[in-house]
Order: structure tokens, then sequence, then C-alpha cells
């Protein structure tokens, strides 16, 4: 059976998250019953990551199983005429190796978190933000996030529900840019690192939200890492402002350069 690579773009709000439920909608099961439109069977699909209720991806990567060979483009088009009129793309599709896994193969997860700082709510990007109504200090936040990176546990930035195996891992890159959009400030939070627990990202940015807006100095950020304490955490944020942005390989399955 040929194994696919696929590139997924979706709009998290309708989803409670990319793993297939019973008697919810997601992502993964979406996917899977277009598959069964093309090959009329059970599929079942792995994901690099998988994304909470309402979080988005700009470039989240699957992989599918299928009892033909079917050109790569094709493919991608017919999954999205089946798709629609869900929010959710099939961007790219590539053949890969059979032991090629959309989730243990990969290297790296990057995430991207929207932060919109305006009074007046969102309109346009609502849903796409998560928007606060006072202003924040991008050098606090800055200092703040420096205490994060690198190998650590991170018992207190993890859910309570988290499953993984062990609390400690390296996070390669936190990095924050204010940027003056039509519709206001934003603050953009690039976080890169080859695994993350569950509710990690969206527990860093609650947490630098509020050094950001003074209430935390940043080396409580520090303090709040050293405690492995969940009730050390700040608040954990919504997550309509969360994208998975990209999964690295050691070789890219999609033939970029």
């Amino acid at each position: 059976m040929p194994r696919y690579a696929l590139k997924v773009e979706y709009h998290g709000a309708p989803f409670a998250g990319w793993q297939r439920q019973a008697d919810q909608p997601s992502v993964q099961g979406a996917i899977e019953d277009a598959l069964a439109k093309l090959e009329p069977r059970a599929h079942t699909i792995a994901a690099a990551g998988r994304t909470d209720a309402g979080v988005h991806a700009l470039a989240q990567v699957a992989h599918c199983d299928m009892e033909k060979g079917w050109d790569p483009f094709r493919l991608s088009e017919a999954l999205n005429y089946h798709l629609k009129p869900l929010p959710v793309a099939i961007l790219q599709a590539a053949q890969v190796k059979d032991d090629w896994h959309a989730r243990f193969s990969a290297r790296e997860r990057r995430y991207f978190f929207r932060l919109l700082t305006r009074r007046a709510p969102a309109t346009h990007d609502k849903g796409l933000v998560w928007q606060v109504g006072h202003d924040l200090d991008l050098g606090a936040m800055r200092l703040g996030a420096a205490h994060l990176i690198g190998n650590h546990d991170f018992t207190t930035f993890r859910s309570s529900i988290c499953q993984a195996a062990s609390p400690v891992k390296t996070l390669d890159e936190i990095t924050i840019e204010q940027v003056e959009g039509l519709s206001g400030r934003e603050y953009h939070f690039h976080i890169r690192a080859r695994s993350f627990l569950h509710n990690q990202v969206r527990s860093f940015v609650g947490t630098l939200e509020r050094v950001g807006a003074g209430a935390w100095d940043p080396i409580r950020v520090k303090q709040a890492l050293e405690a492995r304490d969940r009730a050390a955490c700040g608040p954990v944020c919504p997550p309509e402002g969360l994208y998975l942005a990209g999964v690295g390989y050691p070789e890219d399955a999609f033939g970029h350069t």
C-alpha cells in the first residue's frame, strides 16, 4: 500500500480538535471520511501533532496509506473536493517511503501565536486571535521568555491530563515580535521544539501575557519554571490564537529546498 504525506491547513473553530472522536467533529475524522470517498473502506491517518479544540494549522502534516497508486496532485485535489465546505485544505500531497511516519519521523514542531491588543472587539479576525484590551510590554515579555529556552522540567507548564512520559523537554526557540497591523497591534509568538507537552504553548503565552501586562515580574517566569508545580503557572490562554505552523523532518517529504 503506497503511503502519502499530506500537508494540511485548517481553521480549528468547528472542530473538537485534530483527533477523531465518536460523537464530535474532528479534523482527522473529516479527512478520513474524504479518503473513504476515494477508496471505500475504513481509513486511519496519523498526524505530527494532535491539536486541541479551536487550534488552527497552517501546515499540519499527516500520512495515509492507499490501496492504489495516486498521482499526488490528483490525490490532494480529490480530497479537497470531498472536504468541502469544511475549513480544511490539503495544501500538498507527496508519496513517501513505507516506513515514513508523520509523527515519529518528525524532528521539530513550530507553533505560531497571535495576540491582538485593542479595546474594540475583533471582527475580521474573530476566532483567529486571542484579544486583550490592554497594552503589553514587549521587552518584559522577551525577558520572561528567555528563562524558558533550553532543556527543562516543564511540569509547571503542562496540563494535568498530559500523557507524556516525561515533563522534560528542550525548547529551542521562543521569540516575540510586535506587529502593527491594519486591525491593531499584535504580538506574534514563534515557538519551536522537537515535541511539546499538552497545553505547553498556551501555558507559555498566558504566563507571558501576565508579564507584559505588568502583573508578573519577568523573573517570576524562572521561579515558576523551577517550582515544577502546575499551580505556579500563569493562566492558560484560549486556543483561538494558536497555529501549528510547520513540522520539520530530516528530509522534506514535499521537496522544498
